[in-house]
């Protein structure tokens, strides 16, 4: 990750210490986040209101150094991303995020839309699932039969 001053003018905000602080925070953070999660890991004298870690989270996001994802129904959550084009997988249990590159999605993308008659502007890929980890922690074998089940 590039200073997180550089980060905020990039994103199009002045780096005041709050909005370093955010991204200082956001930036260790190896799986989404929400701005009030954020929000009261910073909290204490001097940290930035809850105003202005959900302003500057959006921004961060529009200007598309951050992703968003769903973290519950009508809550986002964020995290620092490569600026370069690519795609996820995101894990259901434990929210880890990996990153794909988009020539793994991009020729099945043009491939689906060709079909189809369909001429691609843009897109994104987010692919839900169980990480390795989650999986192994419940017994399932890369198959998707559990342990000692019979093929």
């Amino acid at each position: 990750m590039s200073d997180p001053a550089t980060l905020a003018r990039d994103s199009g905000l002045r780096p005041t210490h709050q909005r370093v602080a955010i991204i200082e925070a956001l930036a260790k953070k190896d799986r989404p986040v929400t701005a009030q999660s954020l929000h009261d890991e910073l909290r204490g004298r001097g940290a930035p209101g809850l105003a202005t870690v959900y302003r500057t989270l959006r921004a961060l996001a529009e200007a598309g150094t951050a992703e968003t994802f769903e973290a519950e129904p009508g809550e986002l959550a964020y995290k620092l991303c490569e600026v370069v084009h690519h795609h996820h997988l995101i894990c259901e249990r434990c929210s880890d995020v990996q990153t794909i590159p988009s020539c793994e999605v991009e020729d099945w993308a043009s491939s689906v839309a060709k079909r189809r008659g369909f001429r691609v502007t843009g897109h994104r890929a987010d692919v839900y699932g169980l990480c390795a980890s989650c999986r192994a922690k419940e017994g399932v074998r890369s198959g998707g039969r559990r342990v000692g089940a019979q093929p």
